[in-house]
């Protein structure tokens, strides 16, 4: 066996020997590299500093562009904390692994005993194995799933356990998490970033790869199903874009080939589950839920929950969905089990545990109970379950008074709170400013149930604290990850997901329905790019106006100036603005509306707020986007969303930063024609993009070619509005030097070869309106397409001279005006009838009494 060899004087083994003050990941001993890590060593030593934060800044930049995130989205500029990965990989021998991986699959098999038993025979609290204040009283503990028969032996189909080494060397197991453990995600992502700055290293490492844990847990949840298991439809179940790990479940949603969902997406009728999609209902056979017991259905369990699906238990009650994990599995992560888990090891497996637990004392019991009062003070205190604001109290770190309020609550009710002995967790080496520095470790892994018990995953996924000493290691106080690598004697060979067919097979085309809520997001994303992109080309020239003419040392012709704001009042919609009550003197001083309509997030209508609203929009189904569209949405909250002085904008300034994010627009949007597959949500993602276009245009016009205006005034304002409709080059190649308003309509109203046309954007959202999948096909027309018909005949047939003629009294084009108006009225009424048509805004069901709050267990 290799023996622990001494770091390189001056290297940086060396540098980071001198730090430690624990027990290492690293080191056996006082100087004692140990084998296993030596590659790592010389690769540091070979990078320096220099490399090692060259290596930092392109993992951070790949999980920037891949859109990793952990926290509450927050706007335009994403998450308020986006993925933070080290450099420096953890290192996990081969023969520890063997030790550590039997320990995590005996956990499992007892954890899945312990679920079958709580809500089948109750033989633990029957025989006194187990207090029943422990079990009944826990939050966790869903009465509703006592009785009800699970799908398989193995009920439990993923589970986690959070292990760190203690002063001993040895593993131990801090805490489990069973209902919907997260961050295998994470850990893929991870290892996919790392073989792209590492990967020399990783090939002369051997390491163990992760794909291989994810084609059991396919297999196992397309067995769960109750029919169809040739062909199930799985769905990932997500609280939605809000949740802080809602990447993680747009990314496994991808990878594993299933759709993600929400609550609403889902409906129970006659005891099954369906999906709500533009096709109509399609029956669900298992749901992978990313969400939380009580949350997941407002009927039988958390009333107030808007996230769930109505009827779901009675649902799997019935046998007609399998759920995974199923409803009821958060009672497994009491933190009071962990004081029997010896003893229902030896009563359920016959065995002694192979990985300890944290050594802990249920309040419940008396001799425990004073225990842990007389040693406060040594101690961490938790409540057995977790609650919004939960955290473990460090008795070492609380005032005199902290410690007799903890006293006070813990004898008012005992059974809700237990003791844990404060281990010191090992460190391991991290890159902190520029510096390999010690920080403690946590290893989350992750086990799938098999055929033949449970495969767990090489590795995982590891976290460590932000602050030297500080033992709270976690996502949410700011935390790092690190990629988990579980060493091979022997090359790995590559591991693929894809099955491979038979040499004779023909694979038939498989196309997943689109859910009403995904296609409801694709079309607003659509309607605010759109809505994004005129408005920026539109404040872009008026920008430019002013640059222009002070560069000139001339007067802005008023007239011109005030009709282009006012245009930008009506597209917008930011009324009153410049055409409302107090106009006259924003429309002498415009700056101040302007840098309003520019960066004010909390104006509904600015740049910014349609910029955020898009940002959601796109978010909610990221898992339609490939990787490249993804990068640009990433760079344009990156990039509009930086904090700069805004106070006074100059007109170069932001004209530089509207020409970028225009380009970044049109990216998006050609990278979605080029890259969308032409189905259902490509044609309602560019449906919002031509009805937002029409709509656009056709206040830009009415607010600028319908008045009437003197004739230099009026051939500026033409200019400009070609200009801002990107049109000027094709109307300067038909027409020459010649410009006047029978042309510019006939270019920008009616032409239906022009792609930023009117009746261009009315023809394609024809074509679209006849494809799309309709639930009940008729050989009539549609609501939809009598309306879309009929105003893309009356463009059709307008006349362009008779619109651009002026009445004198009026001072208005009124055939012009009658004609967009009606356009105006005609496309609001298409947008209202596509959303009554395939977009599902009904709230789940909720009981009308309340249940019990966690306060009053």
């Amino acid at each position: 066996m290799p023996q622990p060899a001494k770091p390189q004087p001056g290297s940086i083994s060396q540098a980071y020997a001198t730090k430690l003050q624990a027990y290492d990941e690293m080191f056996a001993g006082e100087g004692q590299l140990l084998p296993h890590w030596q590659p790592l060593t010389q690769e540091l030593d070979q990078l320096g500093r220099e490399g090692l934060r060259r290596r930092q800044q392109m993992a951070l930049r790949l999980l920037r562009e891949n859109g990793v995130t952990f926290n509450v989205h927050n706007g335009l500029r994403g998450a308020a904390r986006p993925w933070q990965l080290d450099p420096i990989p953890l290192f996990i021998s081969a023969d520890e692994w063997v030790a550590i991986e039997a320990g995590l699959i005996q956990r499992a098999e007892l954890l899945n005993l312990i679920l079958a038993d709580l809500y089948g025979p109750q033989r633990l609290l029957k025989d006194g194995i187990v207090p029943p204040e422990l079990i009944f009283a826990h939050a966790g503990f869903q009465r509703a799933v006592v009785g009800m028969n699970f799908p398989d032996d193995r009920p439990l189909v993923l589970c986690s356990s959070n292990l760190a080494r203690g002063p001993d060397g040895r593993m131990w197991v801090i805490d489990d998490r069973t209902q919907a453990p997260s961050g295998a995600g994470y850990a893929l992502e991870n290892r996919m970033v790392m073989t792209r700055i590492a990967p020399a290293l990783f090939r002369k490492c051997h390491v163990k790869r992760l794909a291989a844990f994810f084609q059991p847990l396919r297999d196992r949840l397309a067995r769960l199903a109750p029919q169809n298991r040739e062909d199930p439809r799985i769905v990932v179940l997500t609280p939605g874009p809000y949740s802080s790990t809602y990447f993680e479940h747009a990314y496994l949603a991808n990878y594993l080939g299933y759709t993600l969902v929400q609550g609403d997406d889902l409906s129970v009728r006659d005891g099954r589950v369906w999906l709500k999609t533009l096709e109509g209902l399609r029956q669900v056979d298992v749901i992978l839920r990313r969400l939380n017991d009580d949350y997941c259905d407002p009927l039988e369990l958390r009333e107030d929950s808007q996230l769930g699906v109505t009827g779901l238990l009675q649902a799997a009650r019935l046998g007609h969905v399998a759920i995974a994990n199923p409803i009821g599995s958060g009672a497994l992560e009491n933190p009071g089990l962990a004081a029997f888990l010896p003893g229902i090891a030896r009563y359920l497996l016959g065995e002694d545990l192979k990985l300890p637990s944290v050594a802990t004392w249920w309040c419940g019991q008396e001799r425990e109970r004073d225990f842990v009062l007389a040693n406060l003070n040594r101690l961490v205190i938790k409540p057995i379950h977790r609650t919004r604001g939960y955290r473990a109290l460090f008795g070492a770190q609380l005032s005199a008074a902290e410690q007799a309020a903890v006293r006070e609550r813990i004898l008012r009710k005992p059974h809700l709170y237990i003791g844990q002995e404060m281990v010191s967790f090992s460190t391991a080496p991290s890159l902190v400013d520029g510096a390999v520095e010690p920080r403690n470790a946590v290893l989350r892994s992750f086990l799938v149930a098999g055929d033949q018990g449970y495969n767990a995953m090489p590795g995982g996924l590891t976290r460590i604290s932000p602050l030297a000493g500080d033992l709270v290691v976690s996502n949410k106080a700011g935390g790092l990850s690190k990629d988990a690598w579980v060493l091979s004697k022997e090359p790995v060979h590559y591991v693929s997901l894809w099955r491979k067919p038979k040499l004779d097979q023909v694979l038939p085309f498989h196309s997943e329905p689109l859910p009403s809520r995904a296609a409801d997001s694709l079309f607003w994303a659509g309607r605010y790019v759109e809505r994004s992109e005129g408005m920026a080309r539109l404040l872009r020239s008026i920008f430019l106006l002013r640059r222009e003419m002070r560069d000139a040392n001339g007067e802005i012709p008023k007239p011109y100036l005030h009709s282009l704001l006012r245009a930008l009042t009506h597209v917008t919609g930011t009324y009153p603005g410049f055409v409302g009550e107090g106009c006259e003197k924003r429309l002498q001083k415009p700056l101040p509306e302007l840098r309003s309509l520019l960066f004010d997030s909390g104006r509904t209508g600015s740049l910014t707020a349609t910029l955020e609203a898009f940002g959601q929009a796109t978010l909610s189904v990221r898992d339609y986007w490939p990787t490249e569209v993804w990068r640009v949405v990433d760079a344009m909250r990156q990039d509009w969303g930086n904090e700069e002085d805004v106070s006074e904008p100059r007109s170069y300034r932001v004209e530089d930063r509207l020409n970028h994010l225009i380009m970044q627009l049109v990216a998006f949007s050609g990278l979605g024609a080029e890259s969308m597959p032409r189905e259902a949500g490509w044609m309602l993602l560019d449906t919002g993009r031509r009805l937002e276009r029409a709509l656009g245009l056709i206040s830009l016009v009415r607010a600028t070619l319908v008045p009437r205006m003197e004739e230099g005034v009026q051939r500026q304002l033409m200019e400009t509005v070609l200009v801002t409709c990107d049109s000027l080059n094709a109307f300067r190649r038909r027409y020459r030097s010649y410009m006047h308003l029978p042309t510019v309509l006939e270019l920008i109203l009616m032409d239906p070869h022009h792609p930023r046309s009117l009746a261009f954007q009315l023809d394609c959202l024809q074509q679209h309106i006849a494809e799309l999948p309709r639930a009940q096909p008729s050989q009539r027309l549609g609501a939809e397409e009598r309306c879309i018909l009929e105003a893309y005949t009356r463009v059709r047939l307008a006349d362009a001279a008779e619109l651009a003629k002026v009445e004198e009294d009026a001072g208005i084009a009124p055939a012009l005006d009658d004609l967009l108006a009606a356009q105006t009225e005609s496309l609001w009424c298409l947008s209202d009838l596509i959303t009554s048509a395939y977009f599902s805004h009904s709230l789940p069901a909720q009981q009308l009494s309340p249940q019990r709050t966690v306060e009053e267990l």
